[in-house]
């Protein structure tokens, strides 16, 4: 996962692109970047201005004199890096820059291509010189080599020919354009804002970053879409539309953002996170309750923070006759990042320990029902419940707002080999339970997930990482890589 921003025909793009990243800093943190462009009157010609590092965004963009000095410009992208395909190296942080004959342009990405060696090979038979690992240098290969004479129909090329997951912010001399695949397995939303010069146009990966900007927000960039903001759009305030291929697929979105990735408070694909997640944590109190005869021992918590929308849905469900009581039994430090995304067991087993502490007075000698998101690996799950019993519970009951994840996603989210997910190593959830030292484990089942995500004409939702149904082919190669690394 990564986030991505763009920004159009403001004075302080860069720095808008920069409240915007920040608000979007749990999608990727280990680098960060923004390009902006403008005109540098002394040589009568347009420059881009970059800056990238590894890091949070306040670290690499710590020299405030950045964008007086080196990203002023009316226009800007910006993007925050959470690596799933290429090695974490300066190289590899966007956005991408280049010249060609179509003039300056960069690029930033969200997502994973599919068939990024089939294509990779290809252009290097053809003479091409990677300067990246990364499957997102692809795109800026096949947009600088197309023929066609206009820049949005060098783009349209280039998407149509790639596969897999893109959401992509791209910014020419003229333009800024955004662009979803024709599944739309990413979110993008295009919000507004009013200033002295008129209207500025932002693109972000969530609404919570136009919010941070007190933007407002327009719709969804759909899928199978590219938009063209210009001096068109300006002046008269009509995007320009146009699809990437003719025949109009059945949208697939990760139903992984409405489960764990995406912020409570944004609106992806067009709804609200938070709704969403409270119906997961109901759906699931339906499905797999806990409760004794002295009911009123009985306490729910959240994991922090995730989980914790999905854990006002559960104990708030009182259908079976069973009272809850939400408390807030495990408090999260903030300044230790994801687990699951951290590099290396060993780190990430150290940073569980560092990340959370329990309330001993909640939870001692109570019955405790931890709400939780997903089950990856295993190892915070694992961790956790031995911080809960060393509040002397009674009881601990692991319940989880998704079913279990069995298969790699290879769309853009950093879920590793089938053999690290420790769903496939045992026959049953009392298994797992067992073995992460909880006396039970419930998921919620699939048809529960699905019942839980916004429904419509044409929209989709990709599972794979449940089901093993993937919706676009993967090379076999890519495949292969996948699972050895």
């Amino acid at each position: 996962m990564c986030a991505i921003v763009g920004v159009f025909n403001h004075p302080q793009a860069s720095v808008l692109s920069y409240y915007a990243l920040h608000a979007l800093q749990h999608r990727g943190q280990e680098a960060s970047g923004i390009v902006a462009i403008h005109h540098d009157a002394e040589r009568n010609r347009n420059r881009f201005g970059v800056h990238k590092g590894e890091g949070l965004v306040l670290d690499v963009f710590r020299d405030h004199h950045l964008f007086q000095t080196t990203l002023h410009g009316n226009s800007a992208i910006g993007h925050n890096r959470y690596s799933t395909t290429g090695a974490s190296s300066l190289a590899n942080i966007q956005p991408f820059h280049f010249s060609y004959t179509g003039g300056l342009f960069a690029l930033a990405h969200n997502g994973n291509l599919t068939n990024t060696r089939r294509l990779r090979n290809a252009l290097k038979q053809d003479g091409a010189i990677f300067q990246t690992t990364t499957d997102s240098e692809v795109f800026m290969h096949l947009i600088a080599r197309s023929k066609k004479t206009t820049q949005i129909e060098q783009i349209r090329e280039a998407v149509q020919t790639a596969r897999g997951a893109y959401s992509l912010v791209m910014l020419g001399e003229n333009a800024l354009y955004a662009a979803r695949d024709p599944h739309g397995f990413r979110p993008l939303c295009v919000g507004k804002l009013n200033h002295e010069g008129g209207t500025a146009y932002i693109v972000a990966s969530e609404s919570c970053a136009l919010d941070i900007l007190s933007a407002e927000y327009v719709r969804d960039v759909e899928h199978n879409e590219i938009l063209v903001f210009d001096q068109n759009t300006i002046d008269t305030g009509e995007i320009s539309s146009h699809y990437i291929n003719e025949a109009m697929e059945e949208s697939k979105h990760c139903v992984f953002e409405y489960v764990y990735f995406s912020r409570p408070d944004s609106k992806i694909f067009g709804h609200p996170v938070d709704k969403v997640r409270r119906k997961l944590g109901k759906n699931l109190a339906l499905e797999s309750p806990v409760a004794g005869t002295d009911t009123d021992k009985t306490v729910v918590i959240a994991v922090p923070d995730s989980g914790n929308t999905a854990t006002l849905g559960y104990a708030n469900v009182n259908e079976k006759g069973y009272p809850t009581r939400y408390e807030i039994g495990l408090i999260r430090s903030h300044y230790v990042g994801r687990t699951f995304i951290s590099p290396g067991q060993q780190l990430r087993e150290f940073k569980v320990k560092t990340k959370f502490n329990v309330v001993r007075g909640v939870l001692e000698g109570y019955r405790v029902v931890v709400v939780d998101d997903s089950i990856v690996r295993g190892t915070t799950s694992r961790s956790l419940v031995s911080l809960i019993r060393e509040a002397k519970p009674r009881e601990v009951h692991l319940r989880i707002t998704s079913p279990p994840v069995r298969f790699p996603c290879m769309y853009g989210m950093d879920f590793p080999s089938r053999e690290e997910l420790i769903a496939n190593h045992y026959e049953s959830d009392q298994e797992i339970a067992t073995a992460l030292g909880a006396d039970t484990l419930k998921y919620l089942s699939v048809q529960g997930l699905m019942d839980a995500v916004p429904q419509g004409h044409g929209t989709g939702y990709c599972d794979a990482c449940f089901t093993g149904n993937y919706p676009v082919p993967v090379d076999e190669q890519l495949s292969k890589a996948i699972e050895e690394d």
